[in-house]
């Protein structure tokens, strides 16, 4: 009876971890997605996950998510502070019928960094908004392509914050390649936009730069309602409407190449006289900024 005791009590210990409950993983500072991964897995390089929502629960706030391999991540909604990173790796959000990336991040910072983001919109079921951005305090978009969105390529809808946008392409989306809807202060640098409703598009209050960019092909090139917006050291071509401007704001041009746009502007827009002007259908008022001290109008 005695060794029949000590025999349970020994089975006992050595099956108790066995049935002890699954603890869940704890957030890593940084995780991976692979296109051969599992959701279920810890997101770690040796058993990376599936989807950028699958990770982003197991990644700390400020930490990264980076691709392991090529594959199509899947659409996400950002809450926290987060970097995703597919630097070298073909990674990519295909979505149709909803928006590919929500930022909604009050106080954040968010990095994108090399993803393709597609709303498939020749197939005739198209996403809403690549990248949608509700709140964040900073949003930075780095070396990514938006294309084939229903509504808009980039839309931001903050009312205050700042966004950069650095060597990304947007294209072929219904509406704008870039829209920001008010006070946001806005750097776009060595952006291509093309073949959009508007290339880029400025609400009232917000204070954008435009630099070393290419808006070609769209129905607007750029599109000023109340907003401080300069275009410098870019190409303004083969648009329907060069520039449209209206409201209270600031448009003006420098250093830049205007050609061959139907409509050469609606509105008003200030042009420091370093600009090239070429083969632009009539329309606007253009209105030199410089003195005869100083023509060129630069400080």
């Amino acid at each position: 009876m005695r060794m029949s005791v000590a025999r349970l009590i020994i089975v006992g210990f050595v099956l108790f971890p066995i049935y002890q409950p699954a603890t869940a993983h704890a957030q890593a500072t940084r995780t991976w997605v692979s296109g051969v991964g599992d959701d279920a897995n810890p997101c770690s390089r040796t058993a990376p996950c599936k989807t950028f929502a699958g990770a982003i629960s197991k990644t700390t706030t400020g930490g990264i998510i980076n691709c392991l391999d090529p594959g199509g991540f899947g659409a996400i909604t950002i809450t926290n502070s987060i970097t995703l990173d597919c630097h070298e790796i073909y990674g990519s959000v295909l979505v149709t019928g909803t928006n590919g990336i929500t930022v909604s991040a009050s106080g954040a910072t968010v990095i994108l960094r090399n993803i393709n983001v597609d709303g498939l919109l020749q197939t005739g079921s198209a996403g809403l908004i690549g990248v949608s951005i509700t709140a964040a305090a900073n949003v930075y978009i780095e070396d990514c392509l938006v294309e084939g969105f229903s509504e808009q390529g980039i839309k931001d809808t903050r009312t205050g914050g700042q966004l950069w946008v650095s060597n990304t392409t947007v294209r072929d989306n219904t509406g704008a390649g870039v829209g920001i809807s008010s006070a946001v202060s806005v750097t776009l640098t060595n952006l291509l936009s093309e073949g959009n409703g508007f290339g880029v598009s400025m609400g009232p209050g917000a204070k954008a730069i435009v630099q070393r960019a290419t808006l070609s092909g769209n129905t607007v090139g750029a599109d000023s309602e109340g907003a401080a917006i300069v275009i410098n050291d870019s190409s303004i071509s083969n648009n329907g409407t060069g520039f449209t401007q209206s409201g209270s704001g600031f448009f003006a041009v420098s250093n830049d190449n205007i050609f061959n746009n139907g409509v050469l502007a609606t509105g008003t827009i200030q042009s420091f006289t370093n600009n090239r002007f070429g083969d632009n259908g009539a329309g606007g008022t253009i209105t030199p900024i410089g003195t005869t001290s100083n023509p060129t109008g630069l400080n």
